[in-house]
């Protein structure tokens, strides 16, 4: 799944075929070891490796918690409803988990973190069960309002409308959707949430544990229950299952919304069609170009993500150090925070910028990720530039880390080597042509390249050869080489002279 702002990619998701374990699913586990020393616990949820939880994650409730859910597995007659449910003393936030747990027990759960490399799911068991624009949670009193909500007055006035209509011994979190809505939406959205409790109870009468007992909303229907509002223009879909499925959801949390849904019937790839597979191959690799020549250079590690950014030697003359130095790092901000997004990187960032001598200019850098950060989902924290140029950002991590393969098998070598993809050749041609007119101001250009690339450029009167000529209004020349490899190519001025770039 594609999330494109602007026809740029902005988010890239994949759903499992066998889609368990991820974040928002609702399990009976079973306590299977007990760390004093952690004051942690790992529980069966029949993942390969037992989940964690920590005391700190338990929720204050977990008491109420676990009486009802003893109850519910029991299945006797008498079950009592929420509102006459009586709730057992809150925990203590410095207690201990002996006190609260015991070997074998059973214990519902929701997946907090999905599995990560070799670790299990990090589990908590204060459960909530999310809508379009209100959060669900059982055993509490308390209302909470999104922070992303700026307005006081507006703060105010959905917690008096969640007051009107919170039914007893349910907490209630406002989401960020809910501004502006009436009471009517906020309540079919609340009572939605309170059928799906009452369901997972019916699921509980006579479960053993290890169980799923609420599977969270498939990623693309969680996606649009998170981000669908009046900015989106078009939703395309290419499998007549997922369409009918989007389409009943849409209906029922934006009836208005659902002439956007279509499905894609073009002859090319859906991704192919919407310009999607050539920002894959050129946003996932370890250097990332930008549109001005400077580039960014992203390396994982155990302990961290880190980015590097370049200005490839390519700056305005007309400037000082300091102000090429402030605009490459501004425009690499805005590429860092959406390489976040798309990557989905978690855990701690680094960002190397280039170093900037000037308070105000540092300050000015530090304000454009922030804004630029804004627009990310995931929960962050990010530091002002150290004196050496660095800027730590620390980003939530709750699933693996969106890795494409973006190489492909070199034609030269049958595959014993690897390439940078050759769906990008013809961009990165044209970009180091605009450069080399617009900043070197070179008169006479020629381009030597393999005789198959060449034929690609000149192919019809109005060849790419033609339209780079009208574009740029300089003419180009290209002559094939036999002794060029594939993708290999060079630009030479009038003098004969090989143009480095």
């Amino acid at each position: 799944m594609a999330l494109q702002e602007d026809k740029l990619l902005v988010e890239l998701h994949k759903d499992r075929k066998n889609n368990t374990f991820s974040v928002g699913d609702i399990y009976l586990g079973k306590v299977s070891k007990i760390l004093p020393g952690l004051n942690a616990a790992f529980v069966d949820v029949g993942y390969e490796k037992d989940a964690f939880l920590h005391y700190l994650d338990l929720g204050s409730n977990i008491n109420s918690l676990n009486k009802y859910t003893k109850l519910a597995i029991s299945g006797k007659p008498n079950m009592p409803t929420m509102d006459v449910f009586h709730l057992e003393k809150e925990i203590e936030k410095t207690g201990n988990i002996t006190n609260v747990l015991t070997v074998n027990q059973p214990v519902l759960v929701q997946i907090a973190k999905e599995p990560i490399s070799t670790k299990g799911p990090r589990i908590t068991s204060e459960i909530s069960l999310a809508g379009r624009y209100l959060v669900l949670v059982p055993f509490s009193d308390r209302i909470s309002v999104s922070q992303k909500i700026s307005s006081n007055e507006e703060k105010s006035r959905l917690k008096r409308l969640v007051q009107s209509i919170r039914p007893k011994n349910f907490g209630v979190i406002v989401r960020t959707n809910s501004e502006g809505k009436m009471v009517a939406d906020l309540d079919a959205d609340l009572n939605s949430q309170v059928n799906r409790w009452y369901s997972l109870t019916e699921k509980l009468v006579g479960a053993k544990a290890p169980k799923i007992i609420l599977g969270e909303l498939n990623r693309s229907s969680a996606m649009l229950r998170d981000l669908l509002n009046e900015s989106f223009n078009n939703i395309f879909v290419n499998d007549s299952l997922i369409y009918d499925e989007l389409k009943g959801y849409i209906k029922t949390i934006a009836p208005d919304k659902i002439d956007i849904l279509k499905i894609y019937k073009g002859k090319a790839p859906i991704f192919e069609n919407f310009g999607i597979e050539k920002q894959i191959k050129s946003l996932f690799g370890k250097i990332v170009s930008l549109k001005s020549g400077s580039y960014l250079i992203v390396e994982h590690t155990e302990a961290m993500h880190v980015i590097d950014v370049n200005s490839g030697h390519r700056m305005n003359n007309d400037s000082t150090q300091e102000n090429n130095a402030l605009e490459v790092n501004l425009e690499a901000a805005a590429e860092v925070a959406r390489q976040l997004r798309l990557r989905d990187m978690g855990g701690i960032i680094v960002v190397d910028f280039i170093d900037l001598n000037l308070p105000a200019n540092r300050r000015m850098l530090y304000d454009r990720i922030k804004e630029e950060m804004k627009k990310d989902r995931a929960k962050h924290n990010i530091l002002p530039p150290s004196k050496f140029g660095l800027v730590q950002i620390t980003r939530q991590r709750v699933r693996s880390e969106t890795n494409v393969e973006i190489h492909e098998k070199c034609p030269a070598c049958e595959g014993t080597g690897k390439i940078k993809p050759s769906i990008i050749l013809i961009d990165e041609i044209e970009n180091n042509l605009r450069y080399l007119i617009y900043e070197q101001n070179e008169k006479d250009l020629l381009l030597r390249v393999h005789p198959y690339i060449g034929a690609f450029l000149t192919k019809g009167f109005y060849s790419l050869k033609m339209k780079w000529s009208i574009k740029y209004r300089r003419w180009l020349r290209i002559i094939p080489s036999l002794s060029y490899h594939f993708l290999e190519y060079k630009f030479f001025n009038k003098s004969g002279e090989e143009i480095k770039l």
